[in-house]
This record gives C-alpha cells, structure tokens and sequence, in this order.
C-alpha cells in the first residue's frame, strides 16, 4: 500500500542542502507529533523512504533542556514512548527512544544520524522553543530538512496573519477549510507498511547514545525520578495514545451528547479532557474532529454555505457537537496563528491598543489583596474557589475550564501590575499544567488581559475596561459544592456568598465562552 501523500501546503523546506539519495535511511525527528497515528509527518517521511526504496528511522528524543522540565512533563512522554515502542514493534520501522541522561549528553546525535540520512523530516509546530530547534537544525545539517505542519485542520501558514478575534478566524475557516476536511493523515499508516528494514543503527551512534530500554519505558515515573530535573513537580495522568484513544472514546460515548451544558460546570467534569494528549501531540486534532463527525452521521452536505463567523450552525451537527468542534478547531488553531505569525504573543505589546492603554491607565492601582508568586503558587490566598483550583492544577495539572478563567483574572487583579500578573500566569501554567507550554494554554491566558476581547462597561479599579470575573459570581452561576469539597475546604461561613450554594443566577460577571475542548 503506497503511503498517502501529505498536502504541499503542509511541507516546508527548512534549509537548501539537497536529499541524498546513496544514503542509508531516511529520517523521521519526532519532536511535537509523538505519534504513529494519524500523523502528517509520518506519512511525509514514509512516503520519502517509500519513495527511496529506503528504510524508515524515527527519533524520538526526551532531552532535559526544555523549559520547566520535571517528573510530571517527563513521565507523560516516557509513557508516550513506551506506546510508540509497543507499537511500532513488529514493523519495518527502526525507533529510537533516546532519554537524556545528563545535560548535554545529546549534542550531536541528530547530526550523526542526519549523517547516514537520505532526507530528514520534522514536526514544524509554532511555539517557540521547538521551532527554534528545527531552524537550528537546518543550518546544520548538510541533507533535506522538511518541517511538516500537523497541528489543526487547517495549515496555520496559509493565513499568513494572525487573526485578531476567533470570530475572524473563524470566518475564514468557514470559507477555506472544506476543501481541507478529506485531506487527512492517514489513520493506520504502518498497517500495511511495505519497506526495507534497517538491520541497526551505526554502531558508534548505538554505542554513545543507547535507545532506552522497554523496561526502563515501562515505568515512566520511576525513570524521570533518576533524571536532573525539577522533582517537585509530581506526575500526573497517564500518557501515550492508548490513554489518548480511550479517554477520547469516553467523551464520546458519554460527554459529547451533554457537551454544551455540562462543560461549564465544575461539578459536572463535563470537558473532553483531551488537552494534555493533544498538547503532548499523543492525539491528533483531525482525528479528534473525524471521530466527533463519524458520532454525528456527519457528511459534506450538511455544512452551511455561510461564512459570517457565528459560532453555532456551521457544522450541521448537534450543538454539543458545534460547541466542542469551535473548542478544538476555531479556539485551539486561533493559538496555533498567533504561535506562527505573532513573535510577541507571549508580550503585553500582543494585545490590542484598548486592552494596553486601559491597564496602563490602572497599572497604579491600589491591589487589595496583593499576592506574590509564591503565595499563589501554595493557593495561600483568602479566596477558598481560587485556593480550589490553585491546588488542581498542583495535583492534576488541569484547572475545570471555567475556572481556568477566574483563576487568570483573580491574578490579574492581586498582582503588583499586569507584567507581575502575566509573568505568574506563564509560570504556573508551564510548570504545572500538563497543556501547558502551548499555544492553546496561552490564549488563555492572554485572554485574561484583554486579547481576543473587547471593552467591557464598567470601568473598574485594576481592570479598567478588560472583562472583569469574580469568585462569588462563578458560584452562583454553576455548581461547586462538590469541587470545593474534592479540592479545597469549605469557606469560612458567609466569606464569599453563593459558593455553597452552587446556584445559578443571572447577571453579575459574565463567563468566557474560550473553554478548552
């Protein structure tokens, strides 16, 4: 079976050096889509080998550089390799899982493996620390570099901007992304994989960088422990795409049909809760949006010929369908954009004009309260729901979506000014939190100031015009007995009114629609 071919649009040439087609292998640097399903990539560098008549290596390396390295990042994607060992056993493909042992201890090997490579294929994502690597890599390298887009739906270059509000984005997806629907990866390519197997590495390469072993993959937690990283940071949750699949096919089976009701409720748990594998690029988003479709009965001609940017009716679907098919496509490629086009996008200089001259405005503001990282960091502040989901990110590495929200906002408003307040949203979410590190988190985040968003009345102390959310609001909007009994304990009697209640009421603050699917 011939390997399906990837988009042009999807492939960038990272340098000038040319294939060489006398060489041994071609290589696949897995480094975002660490996957051997549904996967751009993949199916680029098969085809390459295919082509070539030549074997198929993938590198997966775990180095220990990355920011925020520790057990928790660490142990999800030793368990993601630990599936792509099991998986790939058996094929023609040679996989080389590589674990940094000490800093330093991978320079030089991707060169050394370039150097027997007829081309070599990458993952072009857009956050910044992995796509400076590949450019850096390009420069190198003396053989074909090509860097594949797989990250949404839609080829994040080929707006060529980064679009201001989801409902542009949006607008323009409506227009341009059918075409893109049966352009997928495909779902199973090693299934019926035709290609020369390579009888082993070069053996000084095997001798100086040794593939982990399946019993070292085995126990993801215990390995990262050995490793010089920042121990307090605990594991959680369980990577690999086995864990992927699963956990997508129980959204399906039992949270999609209530999807646009229960999401916004603390006590209902009623997210996907498939971030953090799509983050560690353990789940693809196309197959995501394929398998939510297939569930619809979903086919072309019920997609509306409109392309006015509403959110609700596109897809012709149910609209727990619409709602979470916005999440993942619309809301999570608006980050992917920003990531490629936006160099300053982790910057207040990102936000738009009214959102920077109004906290400018309120930068002297009296804060009252006014806590420090560490404060925030140990969930010591006098708010008990904030305190709630403080300490969910701190065990589980997620916050429910809808707090997620207040918990940007409540330290927009007790930081020292809005750099203080953006610097402590970045760094408890990439240390923490298993999406975190990622174009999604941070729309997010910059949401929380004003991005994305426009001018909400009144103007208030700290806020100014940027939409204001408090504790007491969110409690009588959803249901949080049950979530502040699992992460934090009860308020002091009458501290913040309608927390036990959990009641819905109208007006007040008003929610984000952003949720992460």
């Amino acid at each position: 079976m011939s390997p399906r071919p990837v988009p042009p649009e999807r492939v960038r040439a990272v340098n000038a050096a040319p294939a060489r087609p006398e060489r041994a292998y071609v290589l696949y640097w897995m480094t975002a889509a660490r996957r051997v399903r549904w996967s751009h990539a993949l199916d680029h560098a098969l085809a390459l080998a295919a082509g070539l008549g030549r074997p198929l290596v993938i590198y997966e390396p775990l180095r220990l550089g990355y920011p925020h390295a520790s057990d928790r990042h660490h142990a999800f994607m030793l368990a993601g390799m630990a599936e792509n060992q099991r998986r790939l056993a058996g094929t023609p493909v040679h996989y080389l899982p590589w674990v940094e042992r000490r800093p330093g201890q991978g320079e030089g090997l991707l060169e050394a493996l370039a150097d027997r490579a007829c081309a070599v294929v990458a993952d072009d994502f857009p956050a910044a620390f992995p796509a400076a690597l590949v450019q850096a890599a390009g420069a190198r390298l003396d053989v074909r570099l090509d860097a594949v887009d797989g990250s949404g739906l839609y080829p994040f270059r080929l707006a060529g901007q980064a679009p201001a509000t989801a409902y542009l984005l949006r607008r323009l997806l409506q227009k341009a992304l059918p075409p893109w629907l049966d352009r997928l990866p495909a779902p199973a390519p090693l299934a019926r994989c035709r290609l020369p197997r390579l009888a082993a590495l070069p053996a000084a390469v095997a001798r100086r960088w040794p593939a982990a072993t399946a019993a070292e993959l085995a126990g993801p937690a215990r390995l990262a422990a050995a490793l010089p990283i920042d121990h307090s940071v605990a594991p959680a949750g369980q990577g690999g795409s086995a864990a992927a699949e699963a956990r997508l096919a129980a959204f399906l089976e039992d949270g999609l049909a209530g999807y646009a009701e229960a999401r916004a409720e603390p006590d209902l748990d009623g997210a996907s809760g498939l971030s953090p594998w799509l983050h560690y690029g353990h789940l693809s988003a196309q197959e995501v949006a394929a398998a939510v479709l297939r569930r619809e009965g979903w086919t072309p001609a019920l997609l509306s010929p409109r392309a006015d940017g509403r959110r609700e009716g596109w897809w012709g679907v149910s609209p727990s369908a619409e709602a979470f098919l916005d999440q993942l496509v619309t809301w999570r490629e608006l980050g992917l954009h920003w990531a490629a086009h936006r160099p300053d996008n982790l910057s207040l200089a990102s936000l738009p004009d009214w959102a920077r001259a109004t906290l400018a405005r309120h930068a002297g503001d009296r804060r009252e309260p006014c806590y420090g990282l560490e404060a925030l960091r140990a969930a010591r502040t006098h708010d008990p729901l904030w305190n709630a989901a403080q300490r969910q990110l701190l065990s589980e590495g997620l916050i429910h979506n809808t707090l997620r929200m207040l918990w940007g906002k409540k330290i927009l408003e007790w930081s020292p000014s809005p750099e203080a307040a953006l610097a402590a949203m970045l760094e408890l979410n990439d240390r923490y939190a298993l999406d975190g590190r990622d174009p999604n988190s941070y729309t997010g985040i910059m949401w929380v100031l004003g991005r994305h968003d426009r001018p909400w009345a009144p103007e208030r102390p700290v806020y100014g015009t940027v939409r204001y959310m408090s504790s007491e609001n969110q409690a009588r909007k959803h249901a949080v007995a049950r979530y502040l009994a699992r992460f934090g304990p009860a308020p002091a009697q009458g501290a913040l009114p309608g927390l036990e209640a959990g009641a819905a009421a109208a007006g007040g603050d008003i929610p984000p629609r952003r949720r992460r699917p």
